[in-house]
């Protein structure tokens, strides 16, 4: 009798052992390339609600650092490394990629309940190839002007709707207090072409500037951009932080969040960070204005969507879908609600939010934000013509080297190591070169 219990327990143990390796084996494990945000670390502590639904998938993060993100992920795709299965990109990279064939197409595949026509087309356009999706947003957003409504009103101004660059200026001088560590306003200023150079080149189509003219020959030389450069570097001397040239999204989201920074002006989607109560100590005192323009009829908002890609080398596609679908899906966003409330949704992305109540109740940035995403126009983004499509980039391959070195030079403008003349004489030559060498 005991040796026949002993038997039993024996085989039901190799039984369990059993089916648990049968398990592991058919468990499917995705590599996700994500950027370190606040909204994609969200995600990451939501995700227990995914392995719910979807047990026989694991997930594993690679949580990067915006810039290096774009190295790793380029550098993977086009060698075809195959060292993830679902890639963080953005609106520039998309249509590029997917006329290479590196992106799988997301027009079919995903979870029934998707919704692909429920996408923003502004948003849905600029990640589409010949009427296919290769990449689900996240996120959508453009830019717009974050300001302390508390300090406006101290500096006795009212910020409009739609406020110039000259009033800005204004603003930013009324409402630094260097006694007090206040900021008049805060901007771009780290080195990369998501960064600085992508902040600078949404304000340059507002000063009648433009990267090339019709026959691709760099335009650095241009008075439109030595006024850019030069209205940009003497507000940040004037009003900006100490080390600004170190300050990228992040930087200047804690600057604002602390209550360091009179104004702000970047990312729609920041709104939320600096209106929740539990991150910012100013969440009381945020008001919201179009990014600024100078009369030109080109305001100095960008479009962009962070998304959720497969590459082509992927060997888990079915999968990646599956979790694309969740992540990207109206579930994610209700899921968000629950935990945090619907002020905290990723915004940008879907017809159905703009029409929901009860979001609209809860983000009084809601408007604004979609007047901002609907009025940027990638096909159209300069004062004078170009051959390019893309607000805050140029939507070519060499974009992304160019854009880099040509931030490094403005950074170093704003650090005092050289003057704005020398800044643009670099970005003009070393552009020049760089598409010379590339064809153009």
């Amino acid at each position: 009798m005991t040796k026949h219990f002993l038997l039993g327990t024996a085989g039901g143990l190799a039984l369990t052992v059993g089916l648990a390796s049968a398990a592991a084996a058919q468990s499917t494990t995705l590599t996700i390339a994500t950027v370190n945000n606040g909204d994609m670390v969200r995600m990451q502590g939501l995700t227990d609600d995914f392995s719910e639904q979807n047990p026989d998938i694991q997930l594993e993060w690679v949580t990067l650092e915006e810039n290096v993100l774009r190295q790793n992920v380029t550098t993977d795709i086009s060698t075809g490394g195959g060292q993830y299965d679902v890639i963080t990109i953005g609106t520039y990279e998309v249509p590029i990629w997917a006329q290479n064939d590196w992106l799988v197409s997301l027009s079919d595949g995903m979870s029934e309940d998707w919704n692909e026509s429920d996408l923003l087309p502004a948003v849905a356009s600029g990640l589409s190839v010949d009427g296919e999706l290769y990449a689900a947003p996240f996120y959508g957003e453009s830019s717009m002007v974050m300001y302390r409504t508390d300090l406006m009103e101290e500096a006795g101004l009212e910020m409009p709707d739609a406020p110039t660059w000259e009033f800005i200026r204004e603003a930013a001088a009324a409402m630094t207090d260097r006694e007090n560590d206040i900021n008049g306003i805060c901007l771009r200023g780290k080195a990369g072409w998501g960064e600085n150079a992508a902040f600078l080149t949404a304000m340059a189509n507002s000063f009648g500037a433009r990267w090339f003219d019709e026959d691709w020959n760099a335009q650095f030389d241009s008075e439109a951009w030595s006024n850019t450069l030069n209205f940009y570097l003497d507000m940040m001397e004037e009003s900006g932080p100490a080390s600004a040239a170190n300050n990228g999204f992040n930087e200047n989201l804690t600057l604002f969040q602390q209550g360091k920074c009179g104004m702000w002006i970047d990312a729609t989607v920041a709104a939320s960070f600096v209106t929740n109560p539990d991150d910012s100590q100013v969440a009381d005192k945020v008001g919201f204005a179009l990014a600024p323009d100078n009369g030109l009829g080109k305001r100095s908002n960008w479009l962009w969507a962070w998304s959720l890609a497969i590459p082509s080398s992927s060997d888990n596609v079915d999968a990646a879908k599956t979790f694309i679908s969740w992540a990207t899906g109206q579930g994610y966003s209700e899921l968000v609600a629950e935990n945090e409330g619907w002020a905290n949704v990723p915004p940008g992305t879907r017809a159905s939010l703009y029409e929901n109540p009860e979001y609209l109740a809860a983000a009084p940035f809601a408007q604004m934000t979609l007047d901002s995403i609907n009025s940027a126009d990638p096909t159209n983004p300069t004062v004078d013509p170009v051959p390019y499509t893309g607000v805050q980039f140029v939507a070519i391959p060499e974009f992304q080297g160019i854009g880099t070195q040509v931030g490094q030079q403005f950074s170093a403008a704003l650090a005092g190591q050289q003057s704005a003349e020398e800044a643009l004489a670099a970005a003009q030559q070393l552009t020049t070169e760089e598409m010379e060498a590339a064809g153009y």
